[in-house]
């Protein structure tokens, strides 16, 4: 088959506050390789210039992601959901973890692609095996006229237009203990880990795995406030540096990696790192002023090594499983709470966590929140 000549049916969909390339599974090569390489090109990568020019990325870790879905075998699951996280300057696509945000988009995209039967009625109930993670997602996708209802009135700080509303719960979001190489919900059996990291000086850390695995830190041992926007966080070569020390000495502590390198270079996706503060009044990245009564905490999450513009969908959900587990580094910051508003760079997010403490430890059931998705693009893509 000819993908240069041909192209792939692909949809551009933004989920949340991500954009990514949705396509078919069964369109793609077989061979792990050289799907990898061609999803790379589609995407623009890898690109010298960190631009993706001659892609459909968009240069940011938020922009350059590929989506792959089937129609699942699985008795309990309507659709299997590959997510990968494309380098831009490299052709390496890190498929170690979940994307939270994409994870709205999945359910319209397999009507969009048809791999699903778009049901009668309000809604639709998109049953969705998260193969990255091997989990469960449950979206609740709104329908009109036997159609995706897209248009609505649900603002998502980071999206600068209105939507529907999509309503996603993360089944038993902690991992179980006997599959890949997670090991539960606090990998390392204690709820805040002191890290050496190569550079700078020792930190204490919550690390979690619930979506996606990550480390928490205090701000404050970052010297920082926690209200900080982009251009702080990424204009500052030394403290980017710092802060891949610690996600790295995270990833190797939670037996993620085997080496502090590996963890940079193999699997920069994952974990996440994110440094929260006190609620305190902040002026978000569109102006907007947040007042400390409207959040819980204040929290900043990376991604790619970068500052994210608003929060992963999976970060919010690994922040809000460690503030349900009183003793966590976010539990003493914000309170042991079930919903937690987070303050991030482009405003508020709203999050839920159930936590149970069993006789092996503790686990979160579920976690939910509510996002939104659009189709931005439906036609063929060229290698």
């Amino acid at each position: 088959m000819s993908y240069t000549h041909s192209g792939i049916e692909a949809l551009w969909m933004r989920g949340g506050t991500s954009k990514g390339l949705f396509l078919r599974a069964a369109d793609l090569p077989e061979d792990a390789t050289a799907r990898s390489l061609l999803l790379a090109r589609l995407l623009g990568s890898p690109d010298p210039y960190k631009a993706q020019i001659d892609g459909l990325g968009g240069a940011t870790s938020s922009t350059s992601k590929v989506v792959l879905l089937a129609r699942s075998a699985r008795a309990d699951a309507d659709i299997d959901y590959l997510f990968g996280q494309v380098s831009i300057d490299t052709a390496h696509i890190d498929w170690s973890g979940n994307c939270g945000n994409l994870s709205a988009a999945v359910g319209p995209a397999a009507f969009h692609l048809g791999l699903l039967p778009v049901p009668q009625g309000d809604h639709a109930i998109v049953r969705i095996w998260q193969m990255n993670i091997g989990k469960h997602i449950l979206a609740r996708v709104p329908l009109a006229h036997g159609q995706v209802q897209e248009q609505g009135e649900f603002m998502l700080d980071g999206v600068a237009f209105a939507a529907a509303p999509i309503e996603l719960t993360f089944v038993d979001p902690a991992p179980d203990d006997d599959v890949g190489d997670a090991r539960g919900l606090f990998p390392t059996g204690r709820l805040i880990d002191r890290l050496e990291p190569a550079v700078g000086m020792p930190i204490d850390a919550t690390l979690i795995t619930a979506g996606n695995p990550t480390v928490i830190v205090r701000a404050a041992d970052l010297c920082l406030v926690g209200d900080e926007l982009q251009p702080q966080i990424n204009g500052d070569a030394a403290l980017l540096s710092r802060l891949e020390a610690i996600r790295a000495a995270g990833s190797v502590a939670m037996g993620l990696a085997e080496s502090l390198e590996a963890a940079t270079h193999s699997r920069p996706a994952t974990p996440k790192i994110a440094f929260i503060a006190p609620p305190a009044r902040y002026i978000s990245s569109a102006g907007k002023t947040i007042e400390a009564s409207e959040i819980d905490l204040l929290a900043r999450i990376l991604s790619m090594g970068k500052l994210h513009h608003a929060f992963t969908g999976t970060g919010s959900v690994g922040l809000a499983a460690a503030c349900a587990v009183p003793g966590t580094i976010a539990s003493q910051i914000a309170g042991q709470r079930a919903h937690l508003r987070i303050g991030h760079t482009s405003g508020v997010l709203a999050v839920g966590a159930k936590a149970e403490q069993r006789a092996d430890g503790w686990t979160v059931t579920e976690a939910t929140m509510t996002r939104s998705a659009r189709r931005l693009m439906q036609g063929r893509v060229f290698g």
